[in-house]
Protein backbone atom coordinates (compact mmCIF):
# COMPACT_ATOMS: atom_id res chain seq x y z
CA UNK A 1 0.00 0.00 0.00
CA UNK A 2 1.64 3.19 -1.22
CA UNK A 3 2.14 5.95 1.86
CA UNK A 4 1.87 9.81 0.76
CA UNK A 5 4.08 11.95 2.53
CA UNK A 6 4.40 15.69 2.56
CA UNK A 7 7.87 16.95 3.45
CA UNK A 8 7.35 21.55 4.31
CA UNK A 9 10.78 23.02 4.45
CA UNK A 10 13.54 21.63 2.53
CA UNK A 11 16.89 22.58 4.20
CA UNK A 12 19.37 19.97 5.40
CA UNK A 13 17.15 18.60 7.26
CA UNK A 14 13.94 18.49 5.14
CA UNK A 15 16.24 17.40 1.66
CA UNK A 16 17.93 14.59 3.86
CA UNK A 17 15.21 13.22 5.01
CA UNK A 18 13.18 13.56 1.34
CA UNK A 19 16.23 11.56 0.05
CA UNK A 20 16.07 8.69 2.69
CA UNK A 21 12.29 8.84 2.24
CA UNK A 22 12.66 8.60 -2.01
CA UNK A 23 14.27 5.83 -1.66
CA UNK A 24 11.26 3.60 -0.40
CA UNK A 25 8.95 2.31 -2.92
CA UNK A 26 5.94 2.07 -1.07
CA UNK A 27 6.17 5.95 -0.65
CA UNK A 28 4.64 8.62 -2.90
CA UNK A 29 6.54 11.99 -1.64
CA UNK A 30 5.73 15.45 -1.99
CA UNK A 31 8.42 18.02 -1.14
CA UNK A 32 7.33 21.68 -0.75
CA UNK A 33 9.72 24.65 0.11
CA UNK A 34 9.23 28.26 -0.95
CA UNK A 35 13.01 29.27 -0.67
CA UNK A 36 12.46 32.29 1.18
CA UNK A 37 15.26 32.83 3.45
CA UNK A 38 16.43 29.66 4.08
CA UNK A 39 19.27 29.12 6.36
CA UNK A 40 21.07 26.23 4.66
CA UNK A 41 20.76 28.09 1.29
CA UNK A 42 22.98 31.31 2.48
CA UNK A 43 25.70 28.71 4.68
CA UNK A 44 28.82 27.80 4.50
CA UNK A 45 29.76 25.41 7.09
CA UNK A 46 32.44 23.73 9.60
CA UNK A 47 32.45 19.90 10.37
CA UNK A 48 34.07 19.89 13.06
CA UNK A 49 32.21 19.94 16.63
CA UNK A 50 34.44 17.65 18.82
CA UNK A 51 36.99 21.41 19.73
CA UNK A 52 33.89 22.31 21.57
CA UNK A 53 33.38 24.03 25.22
CA UNK A 54 29.58 23.47 24.95
CA UNK A 55 28.81 21.34 27.80
CA UNK A 56 25.37 20.05 26.87
CA UNK A 57 26.29 15.97 26.43
CA UNK A 58 23.30 15.49 24.58
CA UNK A 59 23.74 18.11 22.20
CA UNK A 60 27.65 16.90 21.39
CA UNK A 61 26.40 13.10 20.79
CA UNK A 62 23.98 14.49 18.03
CA UNK A 63 26.97 16.73 16.62
CA UNK A 64 29.77 14.14 17.06
CA UNK A 65 27.36 11.59 15.44
CA UNK A 66 26.29 13.70 12.51
CA UNK A 67 30.01 14.10 11.56
CA UNK A 68 30.98 10.87 11.55
CA UNK A 69 28.26 10.32 9.41
CA UNK A 70 28.98 12.60 6.81
CA UNK A 71 31.49 10.87 4.56
CA UNK A 72 29.08 7.22 4.33
CA UNK A 73 25.82 9.38 4.29
CA UNK A 74 27.43 11.33 1.19
CA UNK A 75 29.50 8.33 -0.24
CA UNK A 76 25.56 6.46 -0.63
CA UNK A 77 24.42 9.24 -2.01
CA UNK A 78 27.01 9.88 -4.98
CA UNK A 79 26.55 5.85 -5.30
CA UNK A 80 30.23 5.37 -5.56
CA UNK A 81 31.35 8.35 -7.27
CA UNK A 82 33.60 10.82 -5.65
CA UNK A 83 31.91 13.07 -3.34
CA UNK A 84 32.15 16.65 -5.00
CA UNK A 85 34.54 18.71 -3.37
CA UNK A 86 32.21 21.51 -3.91
CA UNK A 87 29.92 20.27 -1.99
CA UNK A 88 32.03 18.54 0.97
CA UNK A 89 35.64 17.95 1.81
CA UNK A 90 37.43 16.99 4.62
CA UNK A 91 40.24 19.74 4.34
CA UNK A 92 41.22 19.87 8.52
CA UNK A 93 40.51 22.77 11.04
CA UNK A 94 42.41 25.45 12.56
CA UNK A 95 40.94 26.36 15.96
CA UNK A 96 42.71 29.12 17.53
CA UNK A 97 42.36 30.94 21.07
CA UNK A 98 43.40 34.51 22.12
CA UNK A 99 45.25 32.97 25.02
CA UNK A 100 47.30 30.47 24.42
CA UNK A 101 46.40 28.38 27.79
CA UNK A 102 43.17 28.11 26.13
CA UNK A 103 44.61 26.01 23.18
CA UNK A 104 46.45 23.53 25.27
CA UNK A 105 42.89 23.56 27.20
CA UNK A 106 41.14 22.82 23.46
CA UNK A 107 43.60 19.87 22.82
CA UNK A 108 43.30 18.03 25.80
CA UNK A 109 39.61 18.48 25.51
CA UNK A 110 40.30 16.79 21.97
CA UNK A 111 42.59 14.18 22.97
CA UNK A 112 39.61 13.01 25.68
CA UNK A 113 37.27 13.25 23.24
CA UNK A 114 39.18 10.98 20.38
CA UNK A 115 38.64 8.10 22.11
CA UNK A 116 35.20 7.89 21.05
CA UNK A 117 35.42 10.01 17.72
CA UNK A 118 38.74 8.58 15.39
CA UNK A 119 37.23 10.68 12.82
CA UNK A 120 38.58 14.00 14.38
CA UNK A 121 41.78 12.71 13.00
CA UNK A 122 45.23 13.76 13.47
CA UNK A 123 45.52 15.97 16.86
CA UNK A 124 48.56 18.79 17.11
CA UNK A 125 49.10 22.56 18.27
CA UNK A 126 50.57 23.51 15.68
CA UNK A 127 53.24 26.63 15.43
CA UNK A 128 53.16 29.60 12.79
CA UNK A 129 55.30 28.25 10.66
CA UNK A 130 53.63 25.11 10.71
CA UNK A 131 50.09 26.57 9.84
CA UNK A 132 51.74 29.00 7.26
CA UNK A 133 52.47 25.08 5.47
CA UNK A 134 48.86 24.84 5.40
CA UNK A 135 47.25 28.22 4.65
CA UNK A 136 50.32 29.81 3.27
CA UNK A 137 48.71 33.01 3.84
CA UNK A 138 48.68 33.06 7.37
CA UNK A 139 50.63 36.13 8.96
CA UNK A 140 49.83 35.86 12.12
CA UNK A 141 51.81 35.04 15.54
CA UNK A 142 49.31 32.22 17.10
CA UNK A 143 49.51 28.35 17.41
CA UNK A 144 46.45 26.79 17.00
CA UNK A 145 44.93 23.24 17.36
CA UNK A 146 45.17 21.23 14.20
CA UNK A 147 42.74 18.42 13.59
CA UNK A 148 42.83 16.71 10.69
CA UNK A 149 38.78 15.21 10.16
CA UNK A 150 37.45 18.30 9.68
CA UNK A 151 35.53 19.49 6.85
CA UNK A 152 33.69 22.30 5.36
CA UNK A 153 30.22 22.31 3.38
CA UNK A 154 28.33 24.09 1.11
CA UNK A 155 24.94 23.84 2.59
CA UNK A 156 23.05 25.33 -0.36
CA UNK A 157 25.12 22.94 -2.80
CA UNK A 158 24.34 20.13 -0.16
CA UNK A 159 20.20 20.18 -0.62
CA UNK A 160 20.53 20.98 -4.47
CA UNK A 161 22.25 17.53 -4.47
CA UNK A 162 20.20 15.61 -2.43
CA UNK A 163 17.02 17.07 -3.93
CA UNK A 164 17.70 16.13 -7.41
CA UNK A 165 19.04 12.81 -6.55
CA UNK A 166 15.09 12.47 -4.56
CA UNK A 167 13.14 13.88 -8.02
CA UNK A 168 15.49 11.32 -9.54
CA UNK A 169 14.02 8.57 -7.23
CA UNK A 170 10.68 9.77 -8.49
CA UNK A 171 9.42 12.83 -5.31
CA UNK A 172 8.06 16.12 -6.53
CA UNK A 173 9.33 19.43 -5.76
CA UNK A 174 6.63 22.40 -5.19
CA UNK A 175 8.17 25.58 -5.00
CA UNK A 176 5.12 27.60 -3.19
CA UNK A 177 4.05 29.21 0.72
CA UNK A 178 1.96 25.77 1.76
CA UNK A 179 -0.16 25.78 4.93
CA UNK A 180 -1.69 22.41 6.75
CA UNK A 181 -4.28 21.63 8.29
CA UNK A 182 -5.66 18.01 9.99
CA UNK A 183 -8.37 16.59 7.64
CA UNK A 184 -11.88 16.46 9.28
CA UNK A 185 -13.44 14.83 6.63
CA UNK A 186 -11.35 11.55 7.06
CA UNK A 187 -11.89 9.05 10.62
CA UNK A 188 -7.77 8.88 10.01
CA UNK A 189 -5.33 10.72 10.65
CA UNK A 190 -4.65 12.07 7.86
CA UNK A 191 -3.37 16.40 6.78
CA UNK A 192 -4.27 18.47 3.89
CA UNK A 193 -1.28 20.69 2.78
CA UNK A 194 -2.13 23.76 0.84
CA UNK A 195 -1.09 25.84 -1.37
CA UNK A 196 -2.96 29.03 -3.35
CA UNK A 197 -3.45 26.07 -6.39
CA UNK A 198 -4.01 23.11 -4.93
CA UNK A 199 -5.22 20.91 -1.61
CA UNK A 200 -3.63 17.69 -1.03
CA UNK A 201 -4.15 14.56 1.06
CA UNK A 202 -1.33 12.58 3.17
CA UNK A 203 -0.64 10.43 5.07
CA UNK A 204 2.49 11.70 7.30
CA UNK A 205 3.64 15.24 7.21
CA UNK A 206 7.56 16.59 8.36
CA UNK A 207 7.63 19.91 9.43
CA UNK A 208 11.42 20.36 8.67
CA UNK A 209 10.82 24.62 8.42
CA UNK A 210 13.30 25.81 10.88
CA UNK A 211 12.42 29.03 12.18
CA UNK A 212 9.03 29.17 10.44
CA UNK A 213 7.60 25.93 12.01
CA UNK A 214 5.30 28.22 14.70
CA UNK A 215 3.74 29.69 11.80
CA UNK A 216 3.00 25.99 10.75
CA UNK A 217 1.85 25.15 13.85
CA UNK A 218 0.01 28.41 15.73
CA UNK A 219 -2.93 27.91 13.73
CA UNK A 220 -3.55 24.41 15.05
CA UNK A 221 -3.32 25.93 18.85
CA UNK A 222 0.33 24.82 19.71
CA UNK A 223 2.47 27.31 21.14
CA UNK A 224 6.00 26.42 19.79
CA UNK A 225 9.46 27.82 21.60
CA UNK A 226 11.44 28.73 17.91
CA UNK A 227 12.71 32.16 17.50
CA UNK A 228 14.90 33.34 14.23
CA UNK A 229 18.10 34.22 14.18
CA UNK A 230 19.55 36.25 11.25
CA UNK A 231 22.69 34.75 9.73
CA UNK A 232 25.05 36.94 7.36
CA UNK A 233 28.36 36.07 5.40
CA UNK A 234 30.96 37.61 3.13
CA UNK A 235 32.81 35.90 0.16
CA UNK A 236 35.72 36.50 -1.04
CA UNK A 237 37.54 36.21 -4.36
CA UNK A 238 41.56 35.94 -3.98
CA UNK A 239 43.58 35.23 -7.01
CA UNK A 240 46.65 33.45 -7.67
CA UNK A 241 46.33 30.63 -5.11
CA UNK A 242 45.06 27.14 -5.44
CA UNK A 243 42.62 27.29 -2.24
CA UNK A 244 41.24 23.79 -2.98
CA UNK A 245 42.88 22.26 0.29
CA UNK A 246 43.41 24.88 2.37
CA UNK A 247 41.90 24.33 6.17
CA UNK A 248 38.97 26.05 8.14
CA UNK A 249 40.19 28.85 10.25
CA UNK A 250 38.36 28.69 13.54
CA UNK A 251 38.57 31.88 15.56
CA UNK A 252 37.05 33.21 18.54
CA UNK A 253 33.85 35.57 17.58
CA UNK A 254 32.34 34.79 14.36
CA UNK A 255 34.76 35.25 11.78
CA UNK A 256 35.25 31.87 10.71
CA UNK A 257 37.51 31.35 7.28
CA UNK A 258 36.30 28.91 4.87
CA UNK A 259 38.16 28.14 2.24
CA UNK A 260 36.64 27.01 -1.18
CA UNK A 261 37.93 25.89 -4.48
CA UNK A 262 39.24 28.58 -6.95
CA UNK A 263 40.06 31.31 -4.68
CA UNK A 264 36.36 31.17 -3.15
CA UNK A 265 37.06 32.06 0.53
CA UNK A 266 33.71 32.36 3.02
CA UNK A 267 34.20 35.00 6.25
CA UNK A 268 30.73 34.11 8.83
CA UNK A 269 28.35 33.90 9.93
CA UNK A 270 26.55 36.52 12.58
CA UNK A 271 24.85 35.67 14.63
CA UNK A 272 21.95 38.26 15.14
CA UNK A 273 18.43 38.03 17.52
CA UNK A 274 15.62 40.30 17.35
CA UNK A 275 15.62 41.14 13.53
CA UNK A 276 12.70 38.32 12.99
CA UNK A 277 13.53 37.41 9.42
CA UNK A 278 14.88 40.83 7.81
CA UNK A 279 17.39 39.38 5.49
CA UNK A 280 18.45 42.63 4.64
CA UNK A 281 22.12 42.73 3.76
CA UNK A 282 24.30 45.22 6.39
CA UNK A 283 27.23 45.63 4.61
CA UNK A 284 29.20 47.70 6.89
CA UNK A 285 28.55 45.05 9.83
CA UNK A 286 30.23 42.83 7.16
CA UNK A 287 32.69 44.86 6.02
CA UNK A 288 33.78 45.47 9.83
CA UNK A 289 33.66 41.54 9.92
CA UNK A 290 35.90 40.76 7.05
CA UNK A 291 38.42 43.51 8.91
CA UNK A 292 38.42 41.51 12.17
CA UNK A 293 38.28 38.02 10.88
CA UNK A 294 41.53 38.71 8.10
CA UNK A 295 43.50 41.08 9.38
CA UNK A 296 44.90 39.38 12.48
CA UNK A 297 45.43 36.10 10.12
CA UNK A 298 46.06 37.72 6.22
CA UNK A 299 47.07 41.44 5.24
CA UNK A 300 45.99 39.78 1.90
CA UNK A 301 43.32 37.70 2.72
CA UNK A 302 41.83 41.08 4.17
CA UNK A 303 42.58 43.06 0.66
CA UNK A 304 40.60 40.55 -0.98
CA UNK A 305 38.09 41.49 -3.24
CA UNK A 306 34.15 40.60 -2.04
CA UNK A 307 32.16 39.05 -4.49
CA UNK A 308 28.83 38.92 -2.50
CA UNK A 309 26.88 38.51 0.27
CA UNK A 310 24.56 36.48 1.92
CA UNK A 311 21.95 36.15 4.52
CA UNK A 312 19.39 34.16 5.93
CA UNK A 313 17.55 32.72 8.89
CA UNK A 314 18.47 30.08 11.73
CA UNK A 315 16.03 28.42 14.22
CA UNK A 316 16.94 28.51 17.79
CA UNK A 317 14.87 27.85 21.15
CA UNK A 318 14.97 29.42 24.46
CA UNK A 319 17.41 26.92 25.58
CA UNK A 320 19.25 26.22 22.39
CA UNK A 321 18.78 22.74 22.24
CA UNK A 322 17.80 21.02 19.26
CA UNK A 323 14.71 18.79 19.40
CA UNK A 324 13.20 16.24 17.08
CA UNK A 325 10.17 13.91 17.02
CA UNK A 326 6.11 13.56 16.59
CA UNK A 327 3.87 16.26 17.02
CA UNK A 328 2.05 16.21 20.41
CA UNK A 329 -1.43 14.85 19.94
CA UNK A 330 -0.36 14.97 15.83
CA UNK A 331 -0.49 11.41 14.99
CA UNK A 332 1.85 11.06 11.82
CA UNK A 333 3.32 14.41 11.52
CA UNK A 334 6.73 14.77 12.94
CA UNK A 335 8.88 17.77 13.17
CA UNK A 336 13.08 18.83 13.84
CA UNK A 337 13.49 22.71 14.61
CA UNK A 338 16.41 24.57 17.22
CA UNK A 339 19.61 23.21 15.36
CA UNK A 340 21.16 26.62 14.98
CA UNK A 341 24.17 27.02 12.98
CA UNK A 342 25.07 23.12 14.28
CA UNK A 343 22.20 22.14 11.90
CA UNK A 344 24.47 21.62 8.67
CA UNK A 345 26.39 19.29 11.12
CA UNK A 346 24.03 17.40 12.51
CA UNK A 347 21.27 17.74 9.48
CA UNK A 348 21.72 14.68 7.58
CA UNK A 349 21.60 12.54 10.78
CA UNK A 350 18.65 13.85 11.89
CA UNK A 351 17.30 13.52 8.45
CA UNK A 352 17.63 10.13 8.63
CA UNK A 353 16.05 9.70 12.08
CA UNK A 354 12.72 11.58 10.60
CA UNK A 355 12.75 8.88 7.58
CA UNK A 356 13.15 5.97 10.33
CA UNK A 357 10.04 7.23 12.12
CA UNK A 358 7.73 7.56 9.17
CA UNK A 359 8.98 4.56 8.08
CA UNK A 360 8.49 2.82 11.70
CA UNK A 361 12.20 1.88 11.86
CA UNK A 362 14.33 2.30 15.18
CA UNK A 363 15.72 5.50 14.91
CA UNK A 364 20.37 6.15 14.95
CA UNK A 365 19.66 8.76 17.23
CA UNK A 366 17.85 8.20 20.85
CA UNK A 367 14.48 10.70 20.40
CA UNK A 368 13.96 10.53 24.16
CA UNK A 369 17.46 12.57 24.19
CA UNK A 370 15.97 15.39 22.03
CA UNK A 371 12.24 15.30 23.52
CA UNK A 372 10.05 17.70 20.96
CA UNK A 373 6.98 18.01 23.83
CA UNK A 374 9.45 20.47 25.96
CA UNK A 375 9.24 22.79 23.16
CA UNK A 376 5.82 22.36 21.10
CA UNK A 377 2.36 22.25 23.38
CA UNK A 378 -1.01 22.21 22.49
CA UNK A 379 -3.20 25.19 23.96
CA UNK A 380 -6.30 24.83 25.25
Amino acid sequence: MTKKVAIIGAGVIGASTAYFLSKEESINLTIYDEGTGQGTSAAAGIISPWLSRRRNKKWYHMVKEGAAFYPTFLSEVMEGEEIPSSVYKQVGTLLFKKKEEYIHEMFTIGKKRKVDAPEIGDLAILSPEEIREKMPLYTGANSAVWASGGARVDGGRLVDLLLSKAQANGAHVVRQHVTFEKNTDSNDSTYIVKTKQSSKQFDSVILSASAWLPDLLMPMNYAVDIRPQKGQLVELQLTNWVTDDWPVIMPEGESDIIPFENGKIIIGATHENEKGFNLTIDKDMLNNMVLEGTTQFSNELHQAEISTYRSGTRAYTSDFAPFFGEVPDLPNVFAASGFGSTGLTAGPLVGQCLAQMVTSEPTTLPVEDYPIEDYIKKVN
